[in-house]
């Protein structure tokens, strides 16, 4: 009986490898659909990203969702925003990469958990604790560094942090799981995308068809690319705790961050080291103030099971209940700190399932 339990903890662990270790290695992938523009991958990202998850939920049978959804007209809205939301943050980070500032994207990943913790805050009226304040004045001090540093703000880190974050904020509202939702925002692209794909060809502009079997191959990849990491996650989400998750989600922006200096030899004067430092600074505090008031909860939650045993008379089976119930808070309580979905760093994920929307739906409360 134990024996499987590890089984499965290590499938999830090596999903979640898998997942953000894509994440991060995507940048290498983008350069490759050269000569085409952004706008034209973007949109064939659109259109083949519709095509692998319509095979993958028609191989698994899960179209009950869709109905359920139309009728819907909230949560329809709600998705449609999130579709609008995420084609910016996908636009402006494939611009990023092929335009050579793969680092400055990998800060917008970096700071988006910040800037998730903020709109709590500003939009939600969520309560920070004093470390979490602490965090997110580093943050914004790592900005105004990164602003004085090179004489303009870091346009391309702030458009995809606020982006993303956004994107978290409606998703959390929607509550379906990735691999529907990924479906209903790309059903709900496809016909723009399909159509300046069709203009783009009627003027002569298009690279599909004009670069060769090879190039067209690697636009269609642009579906695969999207799909695969959100099934590798929704594998993980189901199978290890959210604060191994919320852990994992640094991995993409640190490759992508190391993929930029010593692939891409981006530029990385002093100031940017700084306003870079400051950043993992506060991701270290906000990290250690979550482990923290999990482990609070876990004590907390034991001594409350413990209790209650006590109370009934009932102490054989009281340090089971505590244990059960102490791994409970640990899960929710990392997860409503760190944030999960933010890790999707090509912006892809959501909620995995079921399974992972409880806690995460609590999100920086």
């Amino acid at each position: 009986m134990a024996g499987k339990p590890r089984g499965e903890h290590r499938t999830g662990l090596l999903n979640g490898f898998a997942a953000y270790g894509m994440w991060g290695l995507v940048p290498l992938f983008w350069p490759l659909l050269k000569p085409a523009g952004a706008v034209e991958i973007l949109a064939h990202r659109m259109v083949w990203s519709l095509g692998v998850v319509g095979i993958v939920l028609l191989v698994m049978r899960r179209w009950a969702w869709a109905g359920e959804l139309l009728r819907q007209p909230r949560k329809l809205g709600l998705i449609t925003v999130a579709a609008a939301v995420i084609t910016v943050n996908w636009g402006v980070y494939i611009w990023a990469v092929n335009s050579e500032h793969v680092v400055e994207a990998s800060l917008g990943y970096f700071i988006n958990p910040l800037v998730t913790i903020a709109m709590g805050v500003l939009l939600l009226k969520e309560r920070l604790r004093p470390v979490q304040w602490a965090a997110v004045g580093v943050g914004l001090t790592a900005v105004l560094v990164l602003t004085i540093g090179s004489g303009r703000p870091p346009w391309i880190s702030l458009c995809l942090a606020f982006s993303f974050a956004t994107y978290g904020l409606v998703k959390k509202k929607v509550n379906l799981g990735g691999l529907e939702s990924l479906a209903a925002e790309t059903a709900i692209q496809f016909l723009p995308a399909l159509a300046y794909l069709l203009w783009l060809s009627s003027r002569g502009d298009a690279t599909f068809a004009a670069q060769g079997p090879g190039h067209a191959a690697l636009l269609a990849a642009t579906g695969v690319v999207t799909a695969i990491p959100l099934i590798c996650f929704g594998a993980a989400a189901i199978r290890v705790p959210l604060s191994t998750l919320g852990l994992l989600q640094y991995m993409a922006p640190v490759f992508q961050f190391l993929l930029g200096i010593f692939y891409f030899h981006e530029a990385m004067p002093a100031e940017r080291w700084a306003g870079f430092g400051l950043v993992w600074l506060a991701l270290s505090l906000l990290t250690f103030d979550a482990l923290r008031a999990a482990r609070r909860g876990v004590r907390a939650m034991r001594e409350s099971a413990r209790t209650a045993d006590s109370a009934t008379g009932s102490t054989a089976g009281s340090a089971t209940t505590a244990e059960a119930v102490g791994t409970t808070a640990a899960v929710a309580g990392v997860a409503a700190e760190v944030p999960v979905a933010a890790a999707i760093a090509a912006g892809t994920a959501g909620s995995a399932g079921s399974a992972a929307r409880p806690a995460g739906s609590r999100a920086t409360s």
